[in-house]
């Protein structure tokens, strides 16, 4: 599968937001600095994540962007659907050249499947897999370097 290039920077943007600013708002310069993402874009994409009810803005000094709902509520097919638009498949009426119903059949149901498999992925999950990846790595550099 390919995600687009606005999914992943999205989704990139909203698991920073779940590891560091459930507490406070954090900026878009913030979020841009700790994930690498370019400033102009992430602000189209977060205006686009905002729309959607994925996140809430607050103006002002100590502003920025906030998850609009806990991490376990927002799936990564909410965050693809928010910039990519539907990720269902369209299926046009059934005509009637050689295998073309068949194939309809077969892109409806991958296209399902994916739906399911991305919606079973909260950002409390990646949160989760990317804590535990960070221990594993500060343990691994503690390890050499006690070695």
């Amino acid at each position: 599968m390919k995600v687009s290039t606005r999914g992943d920077y999205a989704a990139r943007a909203l698991l920073s937001l779940a590891l560091h600013g459930l507490d406070r708002p954090t900026s878009v310069k913030e979020i841009a600095e700790r994930t690498a993402l370019p400033q102009p874009y992430l602000e189209q994409i977060l205006l686009a994540l905002k729309g959607a009810g994925l996140v809430r803005s607050k103006r002002g000094v100590g502003g920025g962007y906030v998850l609009a709902r806990p991490p376990i509520e927002i799936t990564l097919a909410q965050i693809l659907s928010a910039v990519d638009g539907p990720l269902a498949t369209p299926v046009d009426e059934h005509d009637h050249c050689e295998g073309h119903c068949v194939l309809q059949e077969v892109w409806v149901c991958v296209s399902d499947e994916m739906s399911q498999l991305l919606d079973g992925y909260t950002l409390a999950d990646l949160v989760d897999r990317t804590r535990i990846g960070h221990r594993r790595a500060a343990r691994a550099s503690r390890d050499a370097a006690s070695a």
